[in-house]
């Protein structure tokens, strides 16, 4: 079966345009704005963007794409991890979370730490297709950079050039980011779909 559209299941316009930017060649769908909220109570990244995708597909009848993203951080025993939207608190701000980082690597010298994404496809036939890649990095003092989003400005890619994530191109992000490589996962796993 040929994907030629895909409701997304993210309201994030930054993720948004990271996706779009990637899978050209198929119409990318807003989410519906009369969704409401989807609660991410999976204990895992795969889970929360298969609970995301699943709830888009059921809302709209339609493919449904999801990802869910987390930073693990080596010295804080994989935090924030799963809950990285919502590290400082449940309502949490980008910049409310990475000043929460900030703070709690005040005394680690081991700045080790990984981006990880989950893309998952949810099809009205009951199919579903998931990618899921990560990049290795560290943990910036400060932040540096004021592109990108979330915790961008404290992530320096290992595979980069000592330059944060928020530091760079959205197209030098997306060849080396894990929603990137994620992403053209997905889009290779989709020509053999079905």
């Amino acid at each position: 079966m040929k994907i030629t559209e895909v409701v997304l299941a993210t309201a994030n316009e930054h993720k948004a345009r990271e996706i779009r930017e990637v899978l050209r060649g198929i119409e990318i769908l807003p989410r519906p704005s009369e969704l409401g909220e989807i609660e991410e109570i999976g204990d895992s990244l795969t889970e929360n963007a298969l609970l995301k995708a699943d709830a888009v597909k059921e809302f709209t009848s339609k493919v449904a794409l999801a990802d869910d993203t987390g930073l693990e951080i080596d010295a804080l025993e994989g935090k924030p991890g799963v809950h990285s939207a919502r590290f400082a608190h449940p309502l949490a701000s980008d910049a409310e979370n990475v000043a929460f980082v900030l703070k709690q690597m005040e005394n680690h010298s081991n700045r080790q730490a990984k981006f990880i994404t989950v893309i998952a496809l949810s099809h009205p036939n009951g199919d579903h297709l998931i990618a899921k890649c990560e990049v290795r990095g560290e943990i910036a003092h400060k932040q540096i950079g004021s592109n990108g989003f979330g915790y961008d400005s404290i992530f320096i890619p290992l595979e980069g050039d000592g330059r944060t994530f928020g530091e760079m191109s959205s197209e030098e992000k997306n060849s080396i980011s894990h929603r990137g490589r994620a992403l053209r996962s997905f889009f290779d796993q989709l020509k053999d779909f079905g």
